[in-house]
């Protein structure tokens, strides 16, 4: 429990308040009054339920095939960088076959130009 406290507490230092961020985890209900004080929502699977976070196991493990174990990073800002150019690469030009051939940022707005 401090690990994770500790690893939250040096995020809240960068994070400001109300940013709407996300945090991904597997059963995280110790620390989720601190994640609820800052505005972030958790994300978690129900015990024995893994499908309810089938979607962000998928997402990460992509990033970690298509990125991450591809290569090495010389420094953070490195990563961060990297980081970047593969979430717009996976938002605005990685086609999915579920997804009609299409990105997820155009398959979103097609969606919407339909409702």
């Amino acid at each position: 429990m401090s690990m994770v406290t500790t690893m939250l507490n040096k995020a809240f230092e960068t994070i400001p308040d109300g940013t709407g961020l996300i945090l991904h985890s597997d059963q995280g209900w110790q620390y989720q009054h601190m994640l609820h004080e800052k505005g972030i929502q958790q994300s978690m699977s129900r015990k024995g339920n893994c499908l309810d976070n089938a979607v962000m196991e998928n997402f990460f493990g992509l990033l970690k095939s298509e990125l991450l174990y591809l290569q090495e990073f010389e420094s953070m800002e490195h990563f961060m960088l990297e980081l970047a150019i593969y979430l717009d690469y996976y938002n605005n030009h990685r086609i999915k076959a579920k997804l009609k051939g299409l990105p997820p940022a155009l398959y979103r707005l097609q969606a919407l130009s339909v409702a």
